[in-house]
């Protein structure tokens, strides 16, 4: 897998871990590795499994949608493709000064560590 850069009119969060580029629905890997790790926020709406994940998830998203304002942000595509049925992209987002922001959200406390063979708990 090969990465490159992706190049977006217009970026928007979707929820606290997938965003839109142009229309295009991806998912933030902070800096994880392809199904192997990467990072997780809490479902939004009626994915939710309880109401402290629903407000949760709206947190998460805010903190995401501030981070999309910055100027100059790189979006840079892994190579690779989510398991969903609509195979978003994996990426990664970089800030001006080399963070990756799904890095920071997972440091900021609004995301968590992903792994293939464990799921996040948020209603505890």
């Amino acid at each position: 897998m090969i990465a490159e850069m992706i190049f977006c009119a217009s970026l928007t969060a979707v929820d606290g871990d997938t965003v839109k580029c142009d229309g295009q629905n991806m998912r933030l890997l902070g800096e994880g590795v392809p199904f192997v790790s990467g990072i997780d926020t809490p479902e939004i709406g009626s994915h939710a499994k309880c109401m402290k994940e629903r407000k949760l998830a709206l947190i998460a998203k805010g903190r995401l949608k501030e981070l999309l304002t910055e100027k100059g942000l790189r979006v840079v595509f892994s190579g690779a493709v989510d398991r969903t049925p609509s195979h978003r992209p994996l990426v990664n987002i970089y800030r001006t000064n080399g963070e990756e922001i799904g890095k920071k959200l997972l440091q900021e406390g609004f995301a968590r560590a992903w792994n293939p063979r464990q799921r996040n708990d948020w209603c505890d």
